[in-house]
C-alpha cells in the first residue's frame, strides 16, 4: 500500500483524537477501562506535533505515529491507523519506515491483549515489563 508521512500540525489533533477513540475502544472496553472523554483527552494532553507524523493514503488521513525523545530513550507513541486501513500491511510499512530512521533504543506501551503487540514483536520489540493493563516493550538498536 502506498502511503505518505507528513509532519503533524496543531490542527490535526481533533481528527487524531477520533481515530484514537475508535481504535482503542475494543481493548479499553475489554480491560474495563473505556471512558469516552478520557480516551480523547489523553491524546489532546499528550499531543506533540513536533514529534508526530501524519500517515496519509491517497492524500487522506489514515493515522499517526510519534517518536518522542525522553531523557534516556525514545518513545514510540500514538501509532494509530483508522480501521479501514488496518490489516493490509500499512502498519508494517509505516513501522519499518519510522524504525529505519532511528539509531537507538525505542520503547513503547501497548495494552494487554492488543493485536498490535504481535506487530511490534515482528519488528524486534520484546517485553520489558507488564502489569494487568499495560505491556512495556523495548527494541534495541539493530
Amino acid at each position: 500500500m502506498r502511503f505518505a508521512l507528513r509532519p503533524a500540525a496543531p490542527d490535526d489533533v481533533e481528527d487524531l483524537v477520533e481515530i484514537r477513540a475508535v481504535v482503542m475502544r475494543p481493548d479499553l472496553e475489554r480491560l474495563g477501562r473505556y471512558d469516552a472523554h478520557r480516551v480523547r483527552q489523553r491524546l489532546r494532553d499528550g499531543f506533540s506535533p513536533e514529534h508526530t507524523q501524519i500517515i496519509e493514503v491517497g492524500g487522506e488521513l489514515a493515522g499517526s505515529i510519534a517518536v518522542r525523545p525522553a531523557e534516556d530513550r525514545r518513545w514510540l507513541e500514538h501509532f494509530y491507523l483508522a480501521p479501514q486501513h488496518q490489516g493490509q500491511g500499512l502498519g508494517t510499512q509505516v513501522l519499518q519506515t519510522v524504525l529505519g530512521s532511528i539509531d537507538g533504543t525505542v520503547w513503547l506501551n501497548v495494552l494487554q491483549g492488543s493485536p498490535a503487540r504481535k506487530l511490534y514483536e515482528r519488528h524486534g520489540f520484546v517485553v520489558d515489563s507488564e502489569d494487568p493493563v499495560d505491556v512495556f516493550m523495548v527494541r534495541k538498536f539493530l
